[in-house]
């Protein structure tokens, strides 16, 4: 089973008149970039929060919120008086400075400054209220996880159609190899006839187009490709945590697809390698987002 990376959670709890939401959404990346923000009376409990979270998502790019909200309709709020005294300074100056009238509501234009009143967030946490919100933070990355493993059912059934595919694909290439080497010889055999007063052994011929053919022959990336699909499912079907591994499957199917194509050399083919790669583009492309 495969994880993926992209995820949502969320969780609103109600603690002593105040209401508590966990926020965690989740796209992917190659390690764990996590960014947090809280109130500042959470701040202590930040780098056991962040522990918690890390050891539930493992990896990719999680932003966490946590958000309170007074149920009480009595939260204190503190005036920043040194602040507000600072702005309306500035602001009469720069009336001077510029020759326009100063604002006719003061208020409404010194309260929309930044940082001159905020709720009083000085107030002590409690063990008991850290604790909900632990708990809270944990629920949240359950959550996201529950989310995580229904869009990677999605991307397994997508990567098990592709696959499929690819499979389907490469048992197209047998049905050419035998043109195609017959094709090569005749073509071979032709141009030396339109050689004039030219003579050859033909038993060195022979042996020379068996060693040409030999280079020709596709029989190793046939089985190393299909090994490598092979590989795939077993990996994606076995335990979480596969994204990495996943993706260096597909760079060596890749590899296998890009020298089948090199080797060709026959238009039929020339055309399932192309369908081939078109496939495992779109597998590249989506295994990025697994976990």
């Amino acid at each position: 089973m495969i994880y993926s990376m992209t995820g949502f959670g969320k969780i609103v709890v109600d603690y002593n008149n105040k209401k508590i939401t966990v926020e965690i959404k989740s796209l992917n990346s190659k390690q764990l970039d996590l960014s947090m923000r809280m109130p500042s009376c959470y701040r202590e409990k930040e780098l056991d929060f962040r522990s918690e979270i890390a050891k539930r998502i493992e990896r990719g790019k999680a932003d966490v919120s946590i958000t309170t909200v007074s149920s009480s309709n009595c939260e204190t709020v503190t005036f920043n008086t040194t602040l507000i005294k600072e702005y309306k300074k500035n602001v009469e100056i720069l009336s001077t400075e510029l020759g326009i009238p100063t604002p006719a509501d003061w208020y409404n234009t010194l309260f929309r400054m930044p940082n001159v009143f905020s709720p009083d967030l000085d107030i002590e946490v409690s063990e008991e209220e850290n604790s909900v919100l632990r708990e809270a933070v944990i629920e949240a990355c359950n959550r996201l996880n529950e989310f995580r493993e229904q869009e990677g059912a999605k991307l397994q059934t997508f990567f098990t159609e592709k696959v499929d595919n690819i499979a389907l694909l490469l048992q197209e290439v047998e049905v050419y190899e035998k043109e195609r080497i017959s094709t090569i010889k005749s073509r071979i055999e032709e141009s030396l006839s339109k050689l004039k007063d030219v003579d050859y052994d033909k038993n060195r011929f022979e042996q020379e187009m068996i060693y040409y053919i030999e280079k020709l022959d596709v029989t190793e990336e046939k089985t190393r490709l299909l090994n490598h699909l092979n590989y795939f499912m077993e990996t994606m079907n076995a335990t979480t945590g596969q994204g990495k591994k996943l993706g260096f499957i597909a760079q060596e199917m890749g590899r296998e697809i890009n020298t089948l194509g090199s080797k060709s050399n026959h238009a039929e083919m020339q055309k399932i390698v192309v369908k081939m790669k078109d496939e495992l583009e779109q597998i590249k492309e989506q295994v990025l987002n697994v976990l």
